[in-house]
């Protein structure tokens, strides 16, 4: 069955108390930032002229990082060469608080991204690298020594396959050496072969990579039957397929849950899986339940994107953001209605939706919109545009325009949200929104209600509204229009 889960009503998880280590694929990004100033006469591309130039730690330093910057313990094991990008990505994250035991090879070239940016977009990459080839015995040293680092002795595993041959066989090797020991492993897979992370505890693939494993997906039916059989084929506790706007689903042993994306405003997707993967597990290891940790870690994602190339997501910006979804109300977007709405279902509120033109806001409207959102959580009142009013009631409509009816409606403590549609009927906002309850006044019969079959066929109910008698804005208009009229 799907279903939907709940967050924690409080975000408070202690994630000093979680200890992590991070083994993988090391890589440093660069960032040449400047103006465009012209077209090269050389050839037909850009001239950035470079004003600043930033490091950040990428692949599995990313995740280190992430860690830390919750406030848990963090360590690094990964491959580096004897180079300034080894140097500066060290100085890094040493400041950043993450313990490292890294492996340095003369003969290798630190993993480097190099991304040329203009006015925050990225205009050019540039990749140096070179394939990781060592001793498997000397790497699960490494990996000891920095277990034997945490004051527990027992931290939660983050494989990051990055595909640069850090992990691939030796992925097998240390989920065995975990499993001897009792240690949870979760894994950000890469490439053609999933069986190198067999008895994982939990793979968190995105869609394309799951799908290129899997195959495809047409439909959420078709996703959740290949996602059974490969969480079961692979002997993994679970599965975390990444979706991107359509956020994430959970495949456990006994349930799915599907979680919608939060983000408002995707401004960069660089490093949002390792941000996923590193407050999954710093959730986990800091006691979290798994659906708990995965709201977490689909909170993080969206704080994540929201921000500039690979970023780190701290835990006062996690509570930050979740004290605003939580306590979200006013005049809001269509896409801001829609993440609202997803926020609410997710807390596991309900989610009540009504309708109308509310062009002069009387005592009728009032008790209906207060008897609305007694029928649950959150009430998201739809309002009809100026346009759309004046082909309903006449081209000398509205009286009040549609800012300052919103501003109005919102107003009201029964009213969550408030949110415009073009369309004469708000059918298509109701399938967007699928509210769990819909509610119309009791002069509509259920067949003249847009939306209303639409809803009962989601599950949801359709509820009637009482009026108070001889009170609507029609009667208003023409009471105010009589006795402006000469005697």
């Amino acid at each position: 069955m799907k279903s939907s889960n709940s967050p924690p009503q409080d975000f408070s998880p202690d994630f000093s108390r979680a200890e992590v280590l991070v083994v993988g694929d090391v890589m440093l990004d660069r960032y040449w930032m400047g103006a465009t100033v012209r077209i090269s006469p050389e050839a037909p591309v850009p001239v950035v002229r470079v004003e600043g130039t930033e490091v950040r730690p990428g692949g599995a330093a990313n995740v280190a990082l992430n860690v830390a910057a919750l406030g848990a313990g963090s360590a690094l094991v990964g491959v580096v060469g004897q180079d300034d990008a080894a140097d500066e990505l060290r100085a890094v994250l040493v400041r950043g608080g993450v313990d490292l035991e890294l492996i340095e090879d003369p003969a290798l070239t630190t993993t480097t991204k190099l991304r040329v940016v203009s006015r925050q977009q990225q205009l050019l990459r540039l990749d140096f690298e070179a394939s990781v080839r060592f001793d498997p015995t000397k790497f699960l040293d490494k990996v000891r020594t920095a277990v034997a680092r945490f004051e527990s002795g027992g931290p939660l595993i983050i494989l990051s396959d990055y595909g640069k041959g850090a992990l691939g066989e030796n992925a097998t090797l240390l989920i065995e050496y975990a499993a001897q020991l009792g240690y949870r492993v979760l894994v950000d897979p890469k490439g053609g072969d999933f069986t190198h992370y067999r008895g994982a505890h939990i793979l968190t693939p995105n869609l394309a990579e799951f799908e290129a494993i899997a195959g495809p997906c047409s439909s959420e039916s078709s996703l959740e039957k290949r996602a059974r059989a490969l969480r079961k084929e692979l002997d993994v506790s679970a599965l975390l397929v990444t979706r991107g706007s359509a956020g994430m689903s959970l495949f456990t042993s006994g349930e799915v849950h599907h979680y919608q994306a939060h983000a408002h405003e995707v401004f960069d997707v660089t490093g949002a899986g390792d941000t996923v993967i590193a407050a999954l597990g710093t959730a986990l290891a800091a006691g979290c339940g798994l659906p708990e940790a995965t709201q977490i870690a689909n909170l993080a994602a969206s704080v994540a994107v929201s921000k500039f190339g690979t970023a780190t997501v701290s835990s006062s910006e996690l509570r930050e953001s979740f004290g605003k979804r939580q306590n979200s109300r006013g005049v809001v977007s269509y896409e801001d209605a829609l993440a609202c709405v997803a926020d609410a279902k997710e807390a596991g509120q309900t989610v009540v939706m009504t309708n109308g033109c509310f062009d002069i806001l009387h005592a009728g409207h009032v008790q209906a919109l207060r008897q609305a959102s007694s029928f649950g959580d959150r009430l998201l009142v739809a309002v009809n545009d100026d346009a759309s009013v004046a082909r309903l009631k006449g081209d000398d409509r509205p009286i009040v325009p549609l800012a300052q009816r919103m501003q109005i409606l919102a107003a009201l403590e029964s009213v969550d949200w408030v949110v415009s549609f073009p369309e004469d009927d708000p059918a298509r906002l109701v399938r967007a929104i699928s509210p769990d309850v819909l509610a119309k006044g009791s002069d509509y019969q259920l067949d003249e209600i847009a939306g209303a079959s639409y809803v009962l066929s989601m599950g949801g109910t359709v509820e009637r509204l009482s009026y108070v008698p001889g009170v609507s804005t029609t009667r208003m208009v023409d009471a105010i229009r009589d006795r402006g009229k000469p005697e």
